[in-house]
């Protein structure tokens, strides 16, 4: 018979369990256990190797995946000390800023990831490196409210599919990385038709600074595998965004740069102020002001370069 008095334990902790024999029948050496783990039945083989003693501690660990393997680290949907993401979940900044130099324009951003696979369940317990894999997807509108019928100017659509990987635990130095395909077009067609598929990977570096802050540079470096639309986009664009952030819980600035081959290139700054508490994971109010100038502030411009642009509003997701 095994007995306890624990009815639960948390993943990485203990439990003990008591082996009780009939009288005057030895105890087994080994014998099997069952026990469920978000909902999936494991049989675990125990040995029990101090026989002279009435208990027995069992240590319970999930095999170590591909990840695990390379890395020492976690696994990248669920990583121990850093909370556990839901399945949909914000991907790059959430923001509406408006802006009146050259007339009223706004810029607003949505974006999102869902993680296809969980760990727990179907093929992601099979295969735990299936818990990395995401579906992503960003939209990103410049809207003219000066103009006759207040058009949008462009909006760009991002679907992007790629594996994440993140540490198990906070620390500084390489932090995570992200490699996929993503596409990017405007939904247009004619001569107005601009689209591109590319191939990229962005590996994250952050450092814990005095007073709580963090510094992050996360270079998204990629290749074009298609632009027949906009053929010489590398002129303005070049290969790589290059991403910097510096802040805390409460307030954050961002910067992403690109320099073409041409030396022509772009300049994007957020700054973004809590408003109110977190209500919603990563989810809250902040005040947000964004600067851009240079060229392809949408991609219908990217050889164009229009006034710089300073723009305030808010954002859900800095």
């Amino acid at each position: 018979m095994l007995a306890t008095d624990q009815t639960r334990v948390q993943a990485g902790g203990r439990i003990a369990l008591e082996v009780v024999s009939l009288e005057g029948e030895p105890l087994p050496e080994r014998f099997t256990l069952r026990a469920t783990q978000d909902g999936r039945e494991r049989l675990l083989a125990l040995e029990l190797r101090d026989r002279a003693s009435s208990r027995l501690l069992v240590l319970v660990e999930p095999p170590p995946d591909a990840v695990q393997a390379l890395t020492g680290s976690g696994p990248p949907a669920a990583p121990a000390g850093r909370g556990i993401e839901p399945p949909l979940s914000a991907n790059e900044p959430m923001y509406f800023v408006v802006g009146t130099r050259g007339g009223t324009t706004t810029r607003f951003q949505l974006s999102f990831k869902y993680r296809l696979f969980d760990r727990g369940s179907g093929w992601g317990a099979d295969a735990p490196w299936l818990s990395g894999l995401y579906f992503g997807y960003t939209q990103n509108s410049i809207w003219n409210l000066s103009a006759q019928s207040r058009p949008f100017r462009d909006t760009s659509y991002r679907p992007s599919l790629f594996w994440r990987w993140r540490r198990a635990a906070e620390r500084d130095g390489l932090d995570g990385a992200r490699v996929g395909l993503e596409h990017e077009s405007n939904g247009k067609d004619g001569p107005s038709s601009r689209s591109l598929n590319t191939a990229f990977v962005q590996p994250r570096w952050r450092w814990a600074l005095a007073g709580g802050k963090r510094f992050a540079f996360e270079p998204k470096l990629y290749a074009y595998l298609e632009k027949s639309d906009n053929p010489d986009i590398q002129r303005y664009r070049g290969y790589a965004d290059w991403n910097v952030s510096y802040g805390d819980e409460d307030v954050v600035t961002r910067a992403t740069a690109r320099v073409g081959t041409a030396g022509k290139g772009s300049l994007l700054v957020d700054f973004s102020k809590r408003t109110r508490a977190v209500d919603f994971g990563p989810v809250s109010g902040y005040f947000h002001v964004q600067f851009f100038t240079g060229y392809g502030e949408d991609l219908l411009d990217y050889n164009v370069r229009r006034v710089s642009q300073l723009r305030f509003g808010f954002a859900i997701v800095p």
